[in-house]
């Protein structure tokens, strides 16, 4: 029997039922924004980024880093660093998505996941790369621009021609931590000194080959992930390993004894020189966990060593003694 209530009341036709899955369909879709959103920030390498603190070196050692302009400026060449090499993570892991695919650590990245589409990638890291020169070069920061362009020049070379040529590899990736290093000093127009210059390339030169070994001990040279690996010995990158921590500690050494010899009738203490030591312990300490192969990127490796972040706070300490005149 037809219920007549129903056909005489319209307000009592009962109301179309949105889709069951309406709610879960528009919750699904927030959460693969906020995935995929989180996976493009992974691809930046945030972590990586510590790295680019080397860019506070060079006003350090000029003794100038407290000046509140000086910082500033370290700041804006920290800036354009971050933008410059996180644009040229996303290239290079967007070139790389099929060797990084064999690698035991490498799959896991985003783009190598599938996480964020190789369009993007390319897209987002042209532009990153584009606005770290084009930006200092606008405001003033003529040197830094010149710096940051040389460096993504050396990257682009590395990540579409250059990186699985050997020994040259390692020149253009101790490029990177160079130019880092003079960026701070290049946007406050402060002079390098040579000593500074001879201990920031080799010691780069330094912890790239420590890399490259630690990655021959614990991956191999027959894995296809670095062609490159496969022209190197284990005790060729030893050889250079070695041979840059020798030149960094000597040069090291003279520019302490040099300052500590100028300063003698000025100072208390002679900091220059007793900051040889955590240097020098810092240095072995570093070599003896690359030699062990704890292999990834050199800021992992001193972040998870207590010790070695000691003796670089002591380092730290006693260095900023004597370039402040104590």
């Amino acid at each position: 029997m037809r219920d007549t209530a129903t056909a005489s009341d319209p307000s009592a036709v009962p109301l179309p039922l949105p889709p069951p899955d309406a709610d879960v369909g528009e919750s699904t879709g927030r959460l693969r924004i906020s995935t995929r959103s989180w996976a493009f920030t992974q691809s930046l390498r945030p972590r990586q980024w510590i790295k680019n603190v080397l860019v506070f070196a060079a006003p350090l050692a000029a003794g100038q880093l407290w000046h509140l302009p000086i910082l500033l400026d370290a700041l804006v060449a920290m800036g354009s660093f971050i933008a410059a090499s996180a644009g040229g993570y996303l290239i290079n892991d967007a070139r790389d998505v099929e060797r990084d695919r064999a690698h035991p650590r490498k799959r896991l990245r985003p783009i190598a996941r599938g996480d964020v589409p190789l369009p993007l990638a390319y897209a987002a890291g042209i532009v990153l790369m584009a606005g770290s020169i084009v930006v200092p070069a606008l405001t003033g920061y003529g040197h830094l621009a010149i710096c940051v362009g040389v460096y993504v020049t050396c990257t682009t070379l590395y990540s579409n021609w250059l990186k699985h040529e050997p020994v040259v590899d390692l020149a253009l990736v101790a490029a990177g931590f160079l130019l880092r290093s003079m960026a701070g000093g290049l946007a406050a127009d402060l002079p390098l000194s040579r000593w500074f210059l001879i201990v920031a390339a080799f010691g780069s030169l330094f912890m790239v080959a420590g890399k490259r070994y630690s990655e021959i001990v614990t991956v191999g040279d027959d894995q296809g992930t670095r062609p490159s690996l496969r022209e190197y010995s284990a005790s060729y990158l030893r050889f250079v390993w070695s041979t840059s921590a020798g030149v960094v500690i000597a040069a090291y050494c003279l520019w302490a004894f040099e300052v500590a010899d100028e300063r003698a009738g000025v100072t208390s203490a002679p900091w220059t020189s007793l900051s040889i030591a955590p240097l020098v312990l810092g240095l072995l300490k570093y070599a003896r966990d690359v030699d062990r192969g704890h292999t990834g990127e050199p800021e992992e490796i001193v972040l998870r060593d207590k010790m070695l972040l000691a003796l670089g706070g002591v380092w730290l300490v006693l260095f900023g003694l004597g370039v402040l005149h104590v």
